[in-house]
C-alpha cells in the first residue's frame, strides 16, 4: 500500500504540472492569434487605403514630348503647383477666401522640388519671373498655365532651366484649404507683423496654428513685403513644410479618424501627371517631410532685376549666371550653391 500511494502522489504531481505548462503555452496560443488577426487588419486596412486612394486620384496631361526637350539628369524632379482656379468656388467662398472672381487660371505658386544623392531641394520660381513661353514669346511664367495648361507650363519650365521634369502636382485654392482644416491646422512662425487686404490676411509675429483660410491667406500675401512676391514665395515653402512636418507625424498617420480625411482631402485637392503612382506620392511626402525637419534645403532662383515692361507690368528677370549654376547642380544632383539671402 504505501508504494501505490507514494505512485499515486507522483502521478497527480505530473498531472499538476502538465495542466500549468498547457496554460502558458494556450495563453501564447492566444497571444500570437490576436497578433495575427491585429496583423491581417492592418494589413487590410493599408490595402484598402490604398485601392481606394488609386481610385480617387486625379491626373492630367502635364509631361509630353517635344523637340529639344532637355535630357534625364541625375536625381527626381517634380513640379508643384499652386493653381489659383475660381471655377469650383461659390461666390460667398470667393469673398471669404479673397480670391475675386477672375475667370482665368494662372499659378500663384510654381515650385521645383529636386531630390536624389544629393537634396531634397525646394527651388522657389517667382510667378512673375520673365521667360519665353513657347509658341507665346516673353511673359511672366504663370502666364504659361493660362494660355496652355498644365503641358505648357512644364515646357516652358523645363525650356527655362534646362531640367527635364519627372512628375507634376498641382493644388488649386479651395483643396489646400480642405487639407489644413482636414489636419486639424498647422503651426506656423510668423516672422512679422502682417496686413493685406487683397488676400486677407492679418497677423500678428510669432508662432500660432493656422486653419485653411488663414493658412490660405498667408500663402498669397504679397504686399505686406518690401520685396512683394519674392516674400510670398519664402511663406508659400514654409507652409509647405509645415503641412507635411504635420501630415506624416505619428498623430496623423497612426489614427485612422485623422489619416482617412486628410487623404481623402489630399485627394480631391490634388492633380499629378499620368504616371505618378502611389509610390511616387508616397516618396514626394516623405521627401517633403525631411525639408521641413531641416534635412534639405530651400531656396529661390537668383534675381537680378525688376524691371516694368510694357503691355506685361512688372516682371522679374533672373540673374543668368547664378540661375545657371543653381540650375546645373540639380541636372548632377549635386549640392546647390547659395545666393544672397536666398
Amino acid at each position: 500500500m504505501p508504494p501505490a500511494s507514494s505512485t499515486t502522489v507522483y502521478r497527480a504531481g505530473r498531472r499538476g504540472r502538465g495542466r500549468k505548462g498547457g496554460g502558458r503555452r494556450s495563453a501564447l496560443r492566444r497571444i500570437l492569434l490576436t497578433l495575427l488577426v491585429v496583423l491581417v487588419v492592418v494589413v487590410a486596412y493599408a490595402v484598402g487605403v490604398g485601392i481606394w486612394a488609386v481610385g480617387q486620384i486625379q491626373r492630367t496631361d502635364a509631361l509630353g514630348d517635344y523637340s529639344g526637350r532637355p535630357s534625364a539628369g541625375k536625381g527626381t524632379n517634380w513640379l508643384l503647383v499652386g493653381s489659383d482656379t475660381r471655377k469650383n468656388l461659390t461666390k460667398e467662398q470667393q469673398k471669404e477666401l479673397h480670391v475675386g472672381s477672375d475667370s482665368g487660371d494662372e499659378t500663384d505658386t510654381v515650385i521645383v522640388l529636386h531630390y536624389g544623392a544629393s537634396g531634397p531641394y525646394l527651388v522657389s520660381i517667382p510667378r512673375d519671373s520673365y521667360v519665353s513661353i513657347p509658341g507665346h514669346g516673353k511673359n511672366k511664367i504663370n502666364a504659361a498655365f493660362a494660355l496652355g495648361g498644365p503641358e505648357l507650363l512644364t515646357r516652358t519650365v523645363e525650356q527655362a532651366t534646362g531640367l527635364r521634369l519627372d512628375h507634376y502636382a498641382e493644388v488649386n485654392f479651395a483643396g489646400f484649404v480642405d487639407v489644413v482644416d482636414a489636419l486639424g491646422g498647422v503651426e506656423v512662425c510668423v516672422p512679422k507683423d502682417l496686413s493685406d487686404s487683397y488676400s486677407g490676411a492679418d497677423f500678428k509675429a510669432g508662432c500660432q496654428t493656422m486653419n485653411g483660410t488663414q493658412a490660405l491667406a498667408y500663402a498669397r500675401d504679397r504686399h505686406s513685403y518690401a520685396n512683394g512676391d519674392l516674400g510670398r514665395v519664402q511663406a508659400q515653402r514654409q507652409l509647405i513644410s509645415a503641412i507635411a512636418d504635420k501630415a506624416l507625424s505619428p498623430g496623423t498617420l497612426l489614427a485612422p479618424w485623422k489619416l482617412l480625411p486628410f487623404l481623402n482631402a489630399s485627394l480631391d485637392a490634388l492633380t499629378v501627371d499620368r504616371d505618378a503612382g502611389l509610390l511616387n506620392l508616397g516618396k514626394l511626402g516623405l521627401e517633403m517631410d525631411d525639408i521641413s525637419h531641416g534635412d534639405g534645403s530651400t531656396t529661390t532662383v537668383p534675381i537680378a532685376t525688376e524691371p516694368y515692361v510694357p503691355g506685361v507690368g512688372d516682371v522679374v528677370e533672373w540673374n543668368e549666371s547664378e540661375a545657371a549654376a543653381l540650375f546645373s547642380a540639380l541636372r548632377a544632383d549635386t549640392t546647390i550653391p547659395t545666393f544672397g539671402s536666398n
